[in-house]
């Protein structure tokens, strides 16, 4: 197993249900291998994996596996913030044939010290028996980073081979390279910063992009990798925009929105992550549009259902009205008119379904009056 160049990092397909849409999951790999894409990563922070149940996760990881077929290395993301339970997601991972190598991020929210890391880190490795470990090093989504010292030691430890480089500092991902031996294997964790990070010695990328475009991004990374900089600067100068335009709004958001703009999968997040905000779409839908991947931006394209709580305390005793998000009988449109006094109104939401803010509107004290604006 060889894990250079890029690698995908999976979105996990919903249904309109909130289910898993296994079809389309396994539509979404097989492009990416035919695409040329080097390896898989299933179960990372672009799939959602925090809303998984334990068993959505391992049907997922599965699925992947038998869908690839041994094509592709797949590296399984296995994460948690107790560090006893990392250890078992490990075990069952190692039990599963099809599992080339696991992406553990850092504890998230405990905000542990480098010795917590170090602990941590090597209590998986060593539960993984000989499997390869790949660290995470994202302190924007944990509150954990990886300092360049901390992973020096971690590279000490056999299995551990390498780390995805999410920090955005690249003094640190050029200390980091140079503070671990040869071949221990950096890839970037940003697509933006591909090509200096392989400037620097990197090996390549796990990427959000490649969902959207495989093969350019696997061509971005070889011809880097190959020493062929002119190629790889004209494919980042092309699809820079689309990189930087799949965080306009937290991942995964926007890369599951061009994904259905371009059929691969339905729209469906789940709490707490919600649709795309109207005017970041529109901008979206114009960088993909530009990038090639949709005909045109569709300007008539309904917005996704977001309803809003409107606490009106000057038009009488706490009176609510409920609102649609794109109501157009609001001051300001969207539902959410911007100029209220916030010590006689207040809104509340956004809401996924009418009957939850209907729900919400009941469960608040003191109210007397309840209306609808039309437009719910």
């Amino acid at each position: 197993m060889q894990l250079r160049g890029c690698g995908t990092a999976l979105v996990t397909p919903f249904r309109q249900d909130g289910s898993i849409d296994d079809t389309a999951l396994s539509n979404l790999v097989t492009w990416q291998i035919e695409s040329g894409i080097d390896f898989l990563v299933p179960c990372g922070t672009t799939g959602e994996t925090p809303t998984l149940t334990h068993d959505e996760w391992l049907h997922v990881i599965d699925t992947t596996i038998e869908v690839t077929a041994g094509r592709v290395p797949v590296v399984a993301g296995a994460t948690s913030n107790a560090t006893r339970d990392a250890v078992e997601k490990a075990k069952q991972l190692v039990a599963r044939p099809g599992v080339d190598a696991i992406l553990t991020a850092s504890p998230y929210y405990n905000k542990p010290t480098q010795e917590g890391q170090y602990r941590h880190f090597a209590a998986i490795a060593e539960a993984a028996a000989g499997k390869p470990i790949v660290l995470y090093n994202v302190p924007g989504r944990t509150a954990a980073n990886i300092e360049p010292a901390t992973l020096a030691r971690l590279a000490e430890i056999p299995n551990i081979i390498g780390v995805k480089e999410a920090s955005g500092n690249m003094t640190q991902i050029a200390e980091a390279i140079n503070s671990v031996p040869e071949t221990f294997l950096v890839l970037s964790g940003d697509d933006a910063v591909t090509l200096p990070v392989i400037a620097l010695g990197g090996v390549g990328v796990v990427s959000v992009a490649s969902n959207e475009i495989p093969h350019e991004m696997a061509a971005l990374a070889r011809s880097a990798l190959n020493n062929d900089w002119t190629t790889a600067r004209q494919i980042h100068r092309k699809y820079l925009q689309l990189m930087q335009a799949n965080f306009i709004e937290s991942s995964p958001l926007p890369v599951k929105a061009v994904l259905a703009m371009m059929g691969k999968v339905e729209e469906v997040y789940r709490l707490p992550l919600l649709p795309m905000r109207r005017d970041t779409r529109s901008r979206l839908q114009k960088v993909a549009s530009e990038a090639g991947l949709i005909s045109k931006p569709s300007s008539h394209a309904p917005d996704p259902a977001e309803f809003f709580i409107y606490e009106n305390w000057a038009a009488g005793p706490h009176k609510i009205v409920l609102h649609r998000g794109s109501c157009g009988q609001c001051a300001h449109g969207k539902g959410r008119p911007s100029g209220h006094d916030q010590n006689h109104a207040r809104w509340h939401g956004p809401y996924a379904s009418l009957a939850e803010t209907r729900a919400a509107a009941h469960d608040m004290t003191g109210v007397l009056i309840r209306s609808e604006c039309k437009c719910v």
